[in-house]
């Protein structure tokens, strides 16, 4: 199987550093470079499209734009890019939800994939007006996804769960094709869900290893059902070894002490089981130098200082990030979720590099276009 390639959408504000304004707590994140206005964020979507990526994650949360609202506007300044749009279930009903996505995929003509972000940071969540806890918020998760996809389905829907309650639940038009929907989640309580609602199954870049381990309970649980896994991660790919690792040196080294013991105080308070094993791959020790947060080969976590979510990244020449990417590809992952400051560039140095050594392996579809393949329009 060959691997599917998306990107990232920064739209909290991109920058030459790592610019994360923290989920639960923006003002303590430094100020973006670059504001998130639609002309920039048009930008990097024609780079990621110009470089052959499928889609882009859009994130969902208080510290950033809203993610239907801003892809919407970029269906007419790209031409295929998919938009992986970011959404938190407890703050929307699945009805409305269900029929928000038929009409993108009508209006886009078929270019929406969904992820589901179920939200591990209580804080944050309160902000939506969720009060739930973890799990009880993977059960409510559980029972948005049974009625979003019974609703897609065309018929009528009665439904009565311990969170939702709909009669007569139906769209006038289902979407066509009807979205993938994408899910991440490492507790016990969110494996079973992944398992039985999820089309491509998300994990955050840990280890080859730990992955592995990860896939494995899904596949488990999921039984004969088919789920796709897809891993998360930065990435830093240069010419040479060297040169990619002078660049996550010069990221590391514009971390403030005082941001990181404030960043890693509330990452560590997370209720997301992802989160601290996300954590727990650096210590949120910044003493360690640049080649002391590397956790596999190739595989950095000093983004994690600072950043919730995904905190690590490939780092490398072009050749070692594809070994990486082939390491994992090996262990069950066929969709990659990239990104890098500045995103601009970054979506230029891993499409002009890494992905034609990903195309001489075998491990992309040759019907995928490469950077060369067309060039950009006006309106893009």
């Amino acid at each position: 199987m060959s691997v599917v390639l998306h990107w990232f959408l920064p739209t909290s504000g991109d920058g030459r550093t790592v610019v994360e304004r923290f989920h639960a707590n923006r003002s303590a994140g430094p100020a973006a470079q670059r504001d998130p206005d639609i002309d920039y964020l048009a930008q990097v979507a024609a780079a990621a499209e110009r470089n052959g990526f499928e889609g882009v994650l859009t994130p969902t949360g208080t510290w950033c734009e809203d993610a239907w609202l801003t892809t919407a506007a970029l269906i007419a300044r790209t031409e295929r890019l998919k938009f992986l749009v970011a959404f938190r279930p407890g703050a929307i009903s699945p009805t409305l939800a269900a029929q928000m996505a038929a009409t993108y995929q009508r209006i886009s003509r078929g270019r929406l994939l969904l992820n589901v972000v179920t939200g591990g940071d209580a804080v944050e969540q309160r902000r939506f007006g969720d009060w739930l806890d973890h799990d009880q918020r993977y059960a409510r998760t559980d029972e948005f996804l049974h009625v979003v996809r019974a609703v897609w389905s065309g018929r009528p829907v009665d439904f009565a769960g311990a969170h939702y309650r709909v009669e007569g639940a139906t769209l006038s038009t289902p979407p066509s094709p009807v979205p993938p929907i994408y899910f991440g989640g490492s507790s016990d309580a969110a494996l079973p869900v992944a398992a039985r609602r999820a089309d491509v199954y998300l994990t955050w870049g840990e280890p080859p290893a730990q992955v592995a381990e990860k896939i494995g309970r899904v596949r488990a649980l999921a039984g004969d059902r088919p789920i796709r896994f897809g891993v998360r991660l930065h990435t830093i790919s240069r010419d040479t070894s060297a040169e990619a690792w002078r660049e996550a040196e010069k990221l590391l080294a514009a971390l403030d002490p005082a941001q990181v013991e404030r960043a890693q105080a509330q990452l560590r308070a997370s209720q997301s089981v992802g989160q601290q094993r996300m954590v727990a791959l650096h210590g949120g020790d910044l003493s360690k130098g640049v080649r002391g947060l590397e956790v596999h080969p190739g595989l950095w976590a000093g983004i994690g200082l600072v950043r919730g979510g995904a905190g690590t990244a490939l780092v490398g020449s072009h050749s070692e990030v594809a070994d990486l990417i082939e390491e994992y590809h090996s262990v069950g992952v066929s969709e990659f979720v990239l990104s890098g400051y500045p995103h601009l560039e970054e979506a230029y140095w891993f499409g002009e590099g890494v992905r034609p050594e990903l195309a001489r392996r075998g491990l992309l579809d040759v019907g995928q276009p490469t950077p060369s393949a067309r060039v950009l329009t006006s309106a893009s």
